[in-house]
């Protein structure tokens, strides 16, 4: 009877194995890259890359014809700036484009304050000289940044030109 058991247990550990490698076999890459419509562009660039320090991987045009037949844009062009926290084919893409025109909304003052995209988490090795760029940049820090998270790492809040979220997570060296 144990034996039967134990076989019944590595078959259904066998399958339900096999069922997740199934489900997630859907997509052809494991990153996400995500597209940001910013006010400013050149001031959303001085930000990631200067005092964030991501960099950039390349850029491409979204012409007007594409924009109008995929139903991005409308038929409005744009230039998109590709960021990266390393350029390399392992890395999660920020995509950030403007329209040239400043949002309707007002900037959330806490993440609850509106739905969507709210924030993002960017893991660090050292959060010293993130602060250092942050505060060479006059960049507000929220609540009472940086926050011990426990003995080794810091949590950091601040807000991109246009007011989305930026957690900062790492050690202060």
């Amino acid at each position: 009877m144990k034996k039967n058991l134990v076989n019944v247990s590595f078959l259904v550990a066998a399958w339900l194995i096999g069922f997740s490698t199934l489900a997630q076999s859907n997509f052809s890459s494991k990153l996400i890259g995500m597209g940001v419509v910013v006010s400013d562009l050149d001031k959303s660039l001085d930000f990631y890359v200067n005092t964030i320090g991501m960099v950039k991987a390349y850029n491409f045009t979204i012409n007007a014809d594409f924009g109008k037949k995929s139903g991005l844009s409308n038929g409005v062009p744009t230039e998109v700036t590709v960021l990266k926290l390393e350029n390399s084919p392992e890395a999660n893409e920020w995509k950030l484009m403007s329209f040239g025109k400043k949002t309707s909304r007002t900037q959330s003052k806490y993440i609850q304050d509106d739905t969507g995209v709210q924030y993002i988490t960017i893991n660090v090795k050292s959060l010293k000289p993130v602060i250092e760029r942050l505060k060479a940049n006059n960049v507000k820090f929220l609540g009472n940044s940086p926050v011990s998270l426990n003995e080794k790492s810091h949590f950091v809040l601040v807000q991109d030109p246009d007011g989305t979220f930026i957690e900062l997570i790492g050690p202060m060296e």
